[in-house]
């Protein structure tokens, strides 16, 4: 399975955005600008975030976007649904029923095996994502964010909240 770049670009924003106090906002541009994406395409992703909740558009001259609710509220899973939509990863096709080995269909009143093993591999990385979230992405910055770029993001950061 391969998600879209969107995902990965949605996290971080939403992790930034947890750093954006109550009443601040942080505008798109300032987001495409921290991460070097485009502009447009992150738009499209901060919109979807937008429509689920997880993100609130802030109008205005000092407008942008921060985050539509606490950042222990918002799990991972929260942010790919959004960006990717609640399509399964995996699509039984019931190609077992096809071919030389074909049975009547009352033969395939089980899901097969594969079928299970690949729903099943779903639950597992759903439950995961589901039981992170962006607080705890934001508490293991300090174990992965060098002090130096901390402090370059932070003076950044200071400059562009709204």
């Amino acid at each position: 399975m391969r998600l879209s770049d969107g995902v990965e670009w949605a996290i971080h924003c939403c992790t930034v955005l947890a750093f954006v106090p109550p009443d601040g906002a942080l505008p798109a541009s300032a987001l495409a600008e921290f991460h070097e994406v485009p502009p447009a395409y992150l738009a499209k992703h901060l919109q979807s975030l937008s429509r689920a909740g997880i993100v609130e558009a802030v109008p205005g001259p000092k407008g942008g976007y921060r985050l539509g609710r606490p950042p222990a509220e918002v799990s991972l899973l929260d942010i790919v649904l959004a960006v990717e939509g609640a399509e399964p990863a995996f699509r039984c096709t019931e190609i077992r029923q096809r071919g030389p080995a074909a049975m009547p269909e009352r033969a395939y009143r089980l899901p097969c095996a594969i079928a299970r093993a690949m729903w099943d591999a779903e639950e597992a990385w759903r439950d995961s994502l589901a039981g992170t979230s962006v607080a705890d992405v934001v508490v293991s910055l300090g174990e992965t964010v060098s002090p130096k770029a901390a402090a370059k993001a932070a003076a950044w950061f200071s400059e562009v909240v709204r």
